[in-house]
C-alpha cells in the first residue's frame, strides 16, 4: 500500500490549481488517477478567456476517470474530474453541487483558483485535498490557506520543479503546506486516492 494511503483515507474531494506550465503538469498527474477513485476532483487551469477550451477533450483521452467541463447547478459526482470553463469562476455549493460565476477576476484570473479553493474548503472542510502547481501569478495562495485553515491537506509542487515558480512560492509564503513534492510524488499521491472515503452529501 502507498505511503500516502492513510492520508488519502479521509479525502472526499481534491482541488487543483495551475497556470503557466499547468497543462504539462496535469498531463503527468491526472492520468495517475486510477479507475475506482471515489474522490471528486475540481481543476482551475488559467486559459485564454476568448476561445473555447480543449482541456476536456485532451484529458478525456488520457484519464481513467470521467472528465467534464463544469456546468452550473450540476450535482457533484464521485470519480469525476471537473474543469472550470473559460471566463467563469467555479465554486462548490452545498449538496454538493457546482456553481459558476461571472464575478470580477481575482488576481487578473477568471476562473480563479482562490475562489474554487475557498468555496470547496467551506463545504468539504477536513475532507479536502488542495494542490497548487506551477504558475506565474499569486492566485491560489489565499485559497490554499483556506484549505489549511479548514483542516484539509495541502500540497505544493516543489518550486524547483515548476515551469514557473511564482504561484507555488506565493502559496509557500502564505502558509506552510503539509507536503512539498515534485510531480512524480504528487502522481503517487493521486494514485492512492482509491483508498479515499466514500462520497457524502450535505443537506
Amino acid at each position: 500500500m502507498s505511503a500516502y494511503a492513510e492520508l488519502c483515507a479521509r479525502t472526499e474531494a481534491v482541488v487543483v490549481g495551475a497556470s503557466a506550465g499547468g497543462v504539462q503538469a496535469l498531463s503527468r498527474l491526472l492520468p495517475a488517477l486510477p479507475a475506482g477513485t471515489k474522490a471528486s476532483l475540481f481543476v482551475v487551469l488559467h486559459l485564454p478567456r476568448d476561445r473555447p477550451s480543449l482541456v476536456v477533450e485532451v484529458f478525456s483521452r488520457k484519464c481513467a476517470l470521467a472528465v467534464s467541463e463544469a456546468q452550473d447547478k450540476e450535482p457533484v459526482a464521485p470519480g469525476t474530474v471537473y474543469f472550470a470553463p473559460p471566463n467563469y469562476h467555479l465554486l462548490i455549493d452545498r449538496g454538493p453541487q457546482l456553481a459558476l460565476s461571472a464575478d470580477e477576476p481575482v488576481h487578473h484570473s477568471r476562473p480563479s483558483i482562490d475562489v474554487l479553493f475557498e468555496s470547496a474548503a467551506e463545504i468539504y472542510r477536513d475532507r479536502l485535498l488542495g494542490v497548487i502547481l506551477t504558475g506565474a501569478n499569486e492566485d491560489g495562495a489565499a485559497g490554499l490557506a483556506a484549505v489549511h485553515d479548514a483542516g484539509g491537506v495541502t500540497v505544493i509542487q516543489e518550486p524547483r520543479t515548476a515551469q514557473s515558480s511564482l504561484m507555488v512560492l506565493a502559496a509557500l509564503q502564505r502558509r506552510s503546506p503539509d507536503l512539498v513534492l515534485p510531480l512524480p510524488k504528487i502522481a503517487e499521491l493521486f494514485g492512492s486516492l482509491t483508498h479515499c472515503a466514500a462520497p457524502w452529501r450535505t443537506a
